[in-house]
């Protein structure tokens, strides 16, 4: 008999396309090599997402790329672009409202097996040097916190799963080694942990459901 293999839709920005790093590196990657090391098997995890895209723009994406059926995992995390133009928090609201919607639809209604994670603080690394407004750690730390309280408040609402991976990378202020490259982006060591969160997270809610 085959062995079962699960699928996984990840909606997001350029932290869940993993920009500056491996594509192996990517936290769905990580997630599923770890899950395969149980004995968990996933198909390749499709990922709709861009760097620099905000809510409106994932929410496009996604109308035009139009995944056909149903995913046993599927995974959002979006907002950072809203918060870097500084885009309004109602607006947020409302077009992460719909996202989330729409990442419950394509678990045929699921709420178990849909992960919200949260915005990572991009303050603490050196690309604040070159923030056009000129903002200071602790304003875009203020501002990320604000987005987030938004989408745990979304999250609790449509009863799925949030992953709070926010206190994590603030610990690349100190610690350099979860920055990619870049100078920005997440590290494929920062990356590792959201996975195995992830992956303790599926193991749970959707393995073993």
């Amino acid at each position: 008999m085959p062995q079962m293999k699960y699928t996984m839709l990840c909606l997001g920005d350029s932290y869940t396309i993993g920009e500056a790093v491996e594509e192996h590196e990517r936290f769905p990657m990580q997630a599923v090599q770890m899950l395969q090391a149980k004995n968990v098997v996933f198909e390749k995890p499709v990922i709709i997402a861009k760097t620099g895209w905000t809510t409106d723009e994932l929410m496009q994406a996604i109308a035009e790329q139009n995944p056909v059926g149903s995913f046993d995992v599927v995974t959002l995390l979006i907002g950072v672009n809203n918060q870097y133009r500084g885009r309004d928090l109602e607006n947020y609201r409302n077009e992460f409202h719909a996202l989330l919607q729409t990442a419950v639809n394509y678990t045929g209604g699921n709420s178990n097996h849909v992960f919200v994670i949260s915005i990572p603080d991009w303050g603490v690394t050196p690309f604040i040097a070159q923030d056009a407004k000129h903002r200071t750690r602790e304003q875009v730390a203020a501002e990320i916190d604000a987005f987030n309280k938004v989408n745990n408040e979304v999250a609790k609402a449509l009863k799925v799963h949030y992953m709070d991976i926010t206190a994590h990378s603030r610990q690349a202020f100190e610690q350099r080694e979860l920055i990619a490259g870049d100078g920005l982006h997440p590290s494929g060591e920062m990356y590792k942990h959201w996975a195995s969160e992830l992956g303790a997270g599926i193991l749970k809610h959707v393995v073993n459901d």
